[in-house]
């Protein structure tokens, strides 16, 4: 397959999951740039863990740059339970990304990473220096461990043969094709699904069981503010060094506020109880988002409750197709 002079053959790996799919409305919605051809791969076109399997999607569609966010992912619960599969799959998928990526002469990788990466005893707010300053925290270190080492896998690639591959560093993500699933999935839309399940059947007195005690703080970011992100530092980050793409510190919400959003965006009206007695987690993650700011001072964030109340709709409209 030879390349078009001029063009970006950007291929997207876990396009069919949630990030992938907002890049994807977010090109529908604006226009993909001059000379941008996109290839939005799921797991049915290769099996990532698989070297071969790898190699041959690069070689069938030999991409110029890759949006890298395939990965084994879950939400609290399911990493505590599979820590071991969390590491193993993903050292598999990242390692055999970034080498068939750079036998074909892929110019620019731009993985994902995620903020529970970052040690679990630090100051606040955490920042991108900090990633490598001590263990993460013991619920997820499998996941954390994994994503650490593209960080690596990147400098490794830059030292050797100057390849500029690089990875961002989202906070909570959420939005629509989100997987919803209320054991394995994450806060935000295990709790939008557990929400609407309860509204169902509010009229028997059902309550809404939110678990842990709710005080945990996060900072989340809306899919479609993150996939214009992407875009941007797709086409004009030249780091080798990873960024943080986050709202501000100021943005952070309890869990309890991010519940409370919820309950209001699908007009919950029973009664709210947290289990104390399910685990909370890592308390806090606050990040900094000023090497952003350095970059992009003006951009702008969609609220919070907007956001929200988008995603619930999305997920009442798609209920039959949504992951769950």
């Amino acid at each position: 397959m030879q390349r078009e002079t001029g063009t970006m053959c950007i291929m997207v790996t876990g396009g069919s999951g949630l990030v992938g799919k907002a890049i994807e409305r977010v090109l529908q919605e604006e226009g993909p740039k001059t000379g941008e051809k996109w290839i939005f791969l799921s797991s049915k076109d290769a099996n990532l863990m698989n070297l071969e399997e790898t190699r041959a999607v690069f070689q069938k569609h030999r991409p110029t740059h890759v949006i890298h966010l395939a990965a084994m992912v879950g939400g609290l619960f399911k990493n505590m339970r599979q820590n071991l599969d969390f590491w193993r799959n993903n050292m598999y998928i990242n390692d055999n990304v970034l080498q068939a990526a750079h036998e074909v002469g892929v110019v620019k990788v731009v993985s994902c990473l995620s903020t529970c990466i970052f040690p679990d005893k630090t100051t606040y707010p955490i920042d991108e220096t900090m990633i490598h300053n001590g263990p993460p925290h013991d619920s997820n270190f499998g996941y954390a461990y994994a994503k650490r080492m593209i960080d690596v896998h990147n400098r490794a690639y830059f030292e050797k043969y100057g390849r500029r591959y690089t990875a961002v560093i989202p906070t909570n993500v959420f939005g629509p094709h989100d997987n919803f699933n209320i054991e394995d999935g994450h806060v935000l839309p295990g709790l939008i699904h557990k929400t609407y399940k309860a509204q169902m059947c509010v009229e028997e007195g059902t309550s809404l069981q939110v678990w842990g005690s709710g005080r945990p703080l996060r900072q989340f970011i809306y899919s479609l503010d993150l996939a214009r992100l992407f875009l941007w530092v797709l086409r004009e980050y030249d780091e080798v060094d990873p960024i943080i793409l986050s709202v501000g510190e100021e943005d952070e919400v309890s869990i309890k506020d991010a519940a409370d959003a919820v309950v209001r965006a699908l007009d919950f009206r029973g009664e709210v109880i947290y289990d104390t007695n399910k685990a909370d987690g890592q308390f806090k993650k606050t990040a900094s988002n000023a090497k952003l700011r350095k970059y992009l001072p003006d951009y702008t964030f969609t609220p919070f409750h907007k956001a929200i109340k988008e995603t619930c709709d999305w997920f009442v409209n798609n209920y039959d197709i949504a992951r769950k």
